[in-house]
């Protein structure tokens, strides 16, 4: 039986190019598992082997990975920065004990970092710091530690100070024993010497290692006091409130280097596994009934618990599909029978593997506390919970955002429509936050995701992965409808024919929902004119055509509707009567509610040079953007804005073409708003010509 204490699972996360890749790669070197380091800029890193990612220098999915440091495990993912592909993170922070959260030196902590570090506070999950990137220009390792505690309100607990900065980064100075690691010109890593502290540093050494002892006796009230009265802990004392603090998201140790020069790696592994938990120290995962709600039960991490484990990823490659698990509870065997709870049904495992990017290790078995791979799997999807057939249970499912955009394709020739299906049904399995429906009408299919870059890569995966060539039309917003005044009315559905016939009266109030509510509805019927068996009936018909607006078709947001009275007819009645009334009540009341468009707004992040400021906030502006906020950082400003999605198409060229290649910017979906009425007037009318086309 492997030692649980000596396994660590941690995720590497991080803002697009703040250097996630590069530290994975250059840990692989250290711990052994790889001997040539591959760049991300040449696109040859060992973790981005999609064609896409070494192409475009960035990572889309996480990967996982497996290597050995001082005696631990360590299960490693490395996920990618891009906003699009947040629900990677998400769902990579779920199966996760502990991060590493990697920070440009000169760019800080970039929006991206926030969206991460909101993930990962929701997650509970403890995490080291680590400021990479001290050889650049404008690097500044203090600046950084200050953004954290400013933006992130997370407080910083600095483990190591920088020697030199920029081209005369040397090495680090360690703050708890005050000694200096610095790396001969060579670039390789193990090439360091341990030598005394420089003498410019020593007064700075000195006081930030009172700071650093100050925070972690908080941890322990004994070793406070003796503190207080002039006896320092000793140092086994300080690591181990460390290691306390850290788990309960007190402090984040943080770390400084530059993983391309291969400088400070070696401190953030000692850091994985002096102060990120082992599996048994993360408060262990609820379980839930089918609904959703929390049963009081915990999956406990052990092996002598009965198995349940969470699919958290599914991957297709050249081997066939791969169903990455994360095992909560006992043993996993090759050949067990196991029972994935989601769909009643039980499924063998074949093949386990154990991941190093995309090669891989077969395994007889795997226990508590492993993140492994199982082949061929038939109807297991992310989020589903494996568990021992004796022993059903579920643990929390995982949640993902809706698309806010979306693309029509359709094959350029008549064989490629079955190529694409495949295809897609394969992809759709893959990555949760994309969705493809069919529109019967046009033979369209429509696919829907979290932003452009999304789409971009998934018609590109189609293209080269699978040979299939797409006709693609202009990106199409999603679009709701909400109303904006309360109505009384009445509605009676009456059919006679042969036999009996229907009959169903209701009298309701429609009124608009607080924004992000959704559809509530409840029936304040007394004294039985309305029989409490068709209440559910009535509520299914409203529900039934929230799927479809009466402005432009699109779906309806946020509607209260409260049945107070009605009648019925003791043998005319029937649900099915009361379900048409209700459908009919909805056509004739909504219209009169003051039906309104509403369009998704984006929270936007533009970092800019200075001298291109006024360019971009007036850009944002004709795009109907609200500035929020702008701040300036060394080296440009950071404006902070809220623009309608509809406006931000192909933005990205845009703001290239405006700030000459050096502007960034990330979005992520936030709220719904009114369209101005212009807007949707646009909008109703492309919609009636495309209808009338059909």
């Amino acid at each position: 039986m492997a030692d649980l204490s000596k396994y660590r699972n941690i995720g590497i996360f991080a803002h697009v190019d703040a250097g996630k890749t590069t530290t994975t790669e250059r840990i692989l070197k250290l711990t052994g598992k790889i001997h040539k380091t591959g760049e991300v800029h040449d696109g040859e890193s060992t973790t981005d082997f999609m064609e896409q990612e070494a192409e475009r220098g960035i990572t889309i999915q996480s990967a996982a990975t497996t290597c050995f440091w001082k005696d631990h495990r360590m299960n490693i993912i490395d996920t990618p920065g891009h906003v699009d592909f947040t629900v990677e993170v998400y769902r990579s922070l779920k199966v996760l004990d502990g991060g590493v959260g990697v920070f440009c030196g000169s760019g800080g902590v970039e929006p991206q970092s926030e969206t991460n570090w909101r993930y990962a506070n929701e997650s509970e999950v403890a995490r080291i710091i680590f400021v990479n990137k001290l050889d650049r220009m404008g690097a500044d390792f203090y600046r950084v530690v200050k953004q954290v505690e400013d933006v992130l309100g997370a407080n910083p607990l600095v483990m190591t100070l920088p020697i030199g900065t920029e081209d005369d980064f040397v090495g680090v100075v360690d703050v708890l024993t005050q000694k200096a690691y610095v790396w001969d010109d060579s670039g390789l890593p193990e090439n360091f010497e341990i030598q005394d502290i420089p003498a410019d540093l020593v007064e700075k050494a000195a006081e930030y290692r009172e700071m650093l002892i100050e925070t972690a006796v908080e941890q322990d009230d004994d070793l406070m006091e003796a503190y207080l009265e002039g006896e320092e802990p000793s140092l086994e004392d300080i690591k181990r409130c460390i290691r306390k603090g850290t788990n309960e998201l007190a402090f984040f140790p943080t770390y400084c280097g530059s993983a391309f020069k291969n400088k400070g790696v070696q401190n953030v592994l000692d850091a994985v596994v002096d102060y990120l938990p082992s599996p048994t120290e993360v408060k262990p995962q609820p379980l839930t009934d089918e609904e959703g709600n929390e049963t009081g039960e915990v999956a406990t991490v052990s092996t002598d618990e009965p198995l349940r484990a969470l699919a958290f990823k599914i991957m297709d490659d050249r081997f066939g599909a791969l169903t990455f698990i994360r095992i909560y509870s006992g043993m996993l065997n090759k050949g067990d029978t196991v029972l994935n709870s989601y769909t009643g049904k039980t499924e063998r495992i074949g093949r386990m593997v154990e991941m190093h990017a995309d090669e891989r290790t077969e395994l007889n078995s795997a226990q508590a506390g492993d993140i492994i791979a199982v082949v061929g799997m038939k109807n297991v999807q992310t989020g589903h919970t494996l568990c021992a057939t004796d022993h059903p249970c579920t643990l929390e499912p995982m949640v993902f955002p809706d698309p806010v955009i979306s693309i029509a394709v359709k094959p350029k020739d008549k064989g490629g429509s079955e190529k694409m299906g495949i295809a897609i049904g394969k992809m759709v399995a893959e990555d949760p936050s994309f969705v493809v429906e069919s529109d019967e009408e046009t033979g369209e299919t429509i696919l829907k995701g979290m932003g452009e870059l999304h789409l971009d890569i998934k018609v590109d995966i189609l293209k080269r992965t699978y040979g299939v060539e797409l006709e693609v039309g202009k990106p199409q917003v999603a679009y709701r409808e909400t109303i904006t005044q309360a109505i009384e009315d009445s509605y009676t559905h009456k059919k006679q024919s042969g036999g009996s016939g229907q009959f169903g009266k209701i009298d309701y109030r429609i009124k608009p929902g607080e924004p992000g509510t959704g559809f509530k509805f409840e029936s304040t019927v007394v004294g039985g004119n309305v029989p409490r068996e068709f209440w559910p009936a009535v509520e299914k018909g409203f529900k039934s055509m929230l799927d479809e607006g009466v402005l432009a078709g699109f779906p309806v947001l946020d509607l209260e509707v409260e049945l107070f009275d009605g009648g019925f007819h003791a043998v005319d009645s029937s649900a099915v009567a009361f379900e048409i009334a209700a459908k009919g009540a909805f056509r004739q009341s909504i219209p009169k509610a003051g039906p309104q468009l509403i369009e998704p707004i984006m929270k936007v992040d533009v970092f800019t040079p200075e001298d291109h400021v006024g360019d971009v906030i007036g850009d944002l502006n004709r795009r109907r953007g609200m500035i929020k906020s702008q701040e300036a950082g060394v080296t440009g400003v950071r404006i902070k804005a809220d623009v309608p999605l509809a406006e931000m198409f192909g933005y990205i060229g845009h703001l290239r073409t405006m700030t000459s290649g050096r502007g960034q910017f990330s979005m992520e979906f936030s709220h719904y708003l009114p369209c101005p009425n212009s807007v949707a007037e646009t909008v109703i009318e492309e919609v009636k010509a495309r209808n009338e086309k059909k």
